[in-house]
């Protein structure tokens, strides 16, 4: 109620003043105001005495609305002619003050506090654009504004006041951000960006004063702040003096510049927050890198519609021509900048902890139980015992969690738990490491493109990479130092990528392809033989067998075959991945390899799919390595099976390719024998499975006469299938052999199928076309009403085949 009285008050007080007005003298205006106002502003220090605070709060809210509306009369009426603009900057003045003393003193309102903070966002705003001051102006009235906000969010009175503030505060100081930003990059030059350079640093130091003695989130962020406005001001001045390709390289050094804040006496979270600032500058300028580090890596894919069409002249030519490669003059250096940094700090990674130690064993104001900045107790500055074996370092390590020890030592008394919460130092080196490898690697693809090398000199180049990466990957575990393991993994992954993007830029030129697989073949597999057994030789085995594959397609490409003459030459690697397979045993490379040299026949099987005798001649092909590959005990589970239905595919297929219209004649030898066979091995082992037995030589007629059947007009070959089918199925079910019962029944199905299918058609032509989606519906009704007696006959119906033979 209170509040809807105090909006119909509100909505009372502004008709009077809009409509009502003009109907009365000036002397009648000036007292109605005056009562009006002083009654409301007045009327909620006696309901405080009372303890009416709600109607005392609603009435203060009545009282602010009418201030305004008293501005407005004065306006309109006394000082018509005055600047809009110019009048608000001062009314707002006015009215933040007044309504501050008036929170101040009726302390127990939470109105007036939070709106004299509103209001005191505008005074030095509309007075700069009233005064029709420039755009760096304007910047240094919002950043004045933001450092009062920052005062009245620090010690201002009241919650409501001091979140008002620091909302108030955000939006200002982010506004004079951007238009000293804003002035700062669009600068003539660099005199031009001094003047906004000014206006960031300032921006700058009233972050840090407040991040001095803000809470921990709050001081963070205020570090990041000052360290982006830092940048933005320091490294603008230069910026404008270089063509504008370059300025990254000026922020980037502006962004370095500020790890220095390490060795500061600033309080450990905003020094955080800067660091943070530190890190965001330099991704920044790695991510402008990126457009042409993946053009360097991805655009060579071209390449794959016009194969061997000769050679470009240079390295942009083979890469997409529409990227502003005059744009990323500087990209390659910002990345060698930050690869070499990274690189550093791997190398010399003790020496930085030493150097950042004093930030990390920093405190922050008062957090130790005593003044700001002194040493908690137990530490060696506050002179108090000191755990044994500890002297800053873990224990049992004798180094620190960020020199690379163990992360178990206690964090400044945070517990074991604090400890985990923090990276560890051998991890962090390792991240340096990965790092320094990875932008390096980069750099040196981008120079490339962007200095436009020689198409040859790009090919080699890449491949030379390739085999940088391979070495480090191979040698990188045997460096001894903290954190190394990173480092042959990140080349592990980066290696296989450099050799698709040097394999695809070789694709211009039949030399250069020969060239560029051989060469990354044999490195691959010398990367093989060197690496440690595990998941990095496997790596390198697959990658060398997909070289050697690939130049087995070159070869039939330069013997001028088709595709499916071509196809037997592609199954040479995959017999000797059955070769090497052989020779490793269970080496934990083999299956990877053998796996590897399958998917080279699966491409060969493909390429013959067009001509069938070659198809016939390749699957058969196949069906020798997997029978060779199942003379090993470990793979003849699957092998021999897979040897079996390779080679009665090929017979399959070269029968449709001779046109063949009675298989039967071709299949029944087969069949016959291989039933007597099964037959046999089921007296002897009556255990043994009726797949075993069986299904081999049922499936040599069944499936053959099943493929002809769909095709054949006549009723003759339908009707025996399916009588023979009826038979096997009902054998199956009279002695439990469950081959015989799901072949012969699937069989039947599908020969049903076939006879009954026009009929089907037929009389779904004739139904209305609403009634089979109904029909679907209340199918779906039915099962959905009986699903749990549906789930238990399933349950049941696997039970009964799972117990056949």
């Amino acid at each position: 109620m209170l509040t809807l009285g105090g909006l119909l008050l509100t909505v009372a007080a502004v008709a009077f003043t809009l409509v009502s007005w003009g109907s009365m003298g000036i002397g009648g205006r000036s007292a109605v105001l005056a009562a009006v106002t002083v009654g409301a502003l007045a009327a909620p220090a006696v309901l405080l005495r009372r303890g009416l605070t709600a109607t005392a709060e609603a009435l203060a809210a009545l009282a602010l609305v009418l201030t305004l509306l008293d501005a407005y009369a004065v306006h309109a009426v006394a000082a018509p002619d005055t600047d809009g603009l110019g009048f608000t900057a001062v009314a707002a003045a006015v009215l933040a003050a007044l309504w501050t003393a008036y929170g101040l003193a009726l302390g127990k309102l939470h109105l007036p506090l939070p709106a004299a903070v509103v209001l005191a966002q505008w005074p030095l705003l509309f007075g700069a654009w009233a005064a029709g001051a420039p755009a760096l102006v304007v910047g240094w009235a919002l950043l004045a504004t933001a450092v009062l906000d920052g005062a009245i969010a620090l010690w201002g009175k009241g919650t409501g006041a001091r979140v008002t503030a620091c909302i108030g505060g955000s939006v200002m100081a982010f506004s004079a951000l951007m238009v000293g930003l804003t002035l700062s990059v669009t600068a003539s030059g660099p005199l031009g960006a001094l003047a906004p350079g000014a206006l960031l640093l300032t921006a700058a130091a009233a972050a840090l004063a407040g991040a001095w003695r803000a809470p921990r989130g709050f001081a963070r962020a205020g570090g990041v702040v000052a360290g982006l406005a830092t940048v933005a001001a320091v490294g603008g001045v230069p910026a404008a003096a270089v063509p504008e390709d370059w300025g990254v390289l000026a922020y980037l050094a502006a962004g370095l510049a500020l790890t220095a804040v390490v060795r500061t006496r600033l309080p450990r979270n905003a020094a955080i927050g800067v660091l943070v600032a530190s890190a965001v500058v330099v991704a920044g300028a790695l991510a402008g890198a990126l457009p042409g580090l993946a053009a360097v890596l991805l655009g060579p894919v071209t390449l794959l519609s016009d194969v061997w069409a000769g050679s470009p002249g240079g390295f942009r030519s083979a890469l997409d021509p529409t990227l502003p490669w005059t744009g990323l003059a500087a990209a390659p250096v910002v990345l060698a900048v930050s690869a070499g940094l990274l690189g550093a700090a791997y190398r010399w990674w003790p020496s930085l902890a030493r150097i950042a130690a004093p930030l990390i064993a920093r405190e922050e104001p008062g957090s130790g139980g005593g003044p700001a900045g002194a040493p908690g107790a137990g530490t060696p500055e506050a002179g108090g015992a000191v755990a044994p074996g500890a002297s800053g370092a873990p224990h049992g390590t004798g180094a620190p969690w960020y020199a690379g020890g163990r992360a178990a030592t206690p964090w400044y008394a945070g517990g074991r738990s604090a400890a985990r919460r923090r990276p560890s130092g051998a991890a962090l080196r390792g991240a340096a490491g990965a790092g320094a490898a990875v932008l390096g690697w980069g750099a040196l693809l981008l120079a490339g493109a962007v200095l436009d090398v020689p198409y040859a000199v790009a090919v080699a180049g890449e491949t030379v990479l390739v085999a940088g990466l391979l070495a480090l990957a191979v040698r990188g575990t045997g460096s001894g130092r903290e954190g190394s393991a990173a480092v042959p993994v990140t080349a592990l992954v980066a290696a296989p990528a450099g050799a698709v993007s040097a394999g695809l830029l070789s694709l211009a030129s039949e030399g250069a392809s020969y060239a560029v697989f051989g060469a990354l073949a044999a490195l691959f597999a010398g990367a093989a033989v060197r690496a440690g057994a595990g998941v990095p030789r496997a790596v390198f085995a697959v990658a060398a067998t997909v070289g050697c594959t690939v130049l087995t397609g070159f070869a039939g490409r330069s013997l001028g075959l088709a595709p499916h003459e071509a196809a037997p030459l592609m199954l040479l690697v995959p017999a000797l991945t059955v070769l090497f397979g052989a020779r490793l045993r269970r080496n934990p490379a083999a299956l990877p390899v053998e796996l590897t040299g399958a998917l080279g026949a699966l491409v060969a099987v493909a390429l013959a799919v067009p001509d069938a005798p070659f198809l016939a001649l390749v699957l058969a092909l196949c069906g020798v390595l997997a029978a060779g590959a199942a003379v090993r005990p470990e793979r003849r589970p699957v092998a021999a099976y897979l040897a079996a239905a390779l080679f009665v595919l090929a017979t399959w297929v070269r029968l449709a390719a001779s046109e063949v219209s009675f298989p039967e004649a071709y299949t029944l030898p087969v069949t016959v024998p291989a039933l007597v066979a099964g037959f046999l091995r089921r007296r002897k082992d009556p255990e043994a499975s009726s797949w075993t037995a069986y299904g081999p030589g049922l499936a040599a007629t069944l499936l053959p006469s099943l493929a002809v059947a769909w095709t054949d007009p006549d009723w003759q070959r339908p009707l025996l299938l399916g009588v023979s089918a009826l038979v096997i199925t009902l054998l199956g079910a009279r002695y439990r052999l469950q081959a015989l019962l799901l072949l012969g029944g699937a069989v039947l199905a599908l020969d049903g199928l076939h006879e009954l299918a026009p009929y089907v058609v037929q009389v779904a032509g004739a139904l209305p076309r609403w009634l089979p989606p109904a029909l679907a519906g209340l199918l779906l009704l039915v099962v959905g009403a009986t699903y749990e007696q549906r789930l238990r006959d399933a349950r049941r119906l696997k039970d009964a085949l799972g117990r056949m033979r």
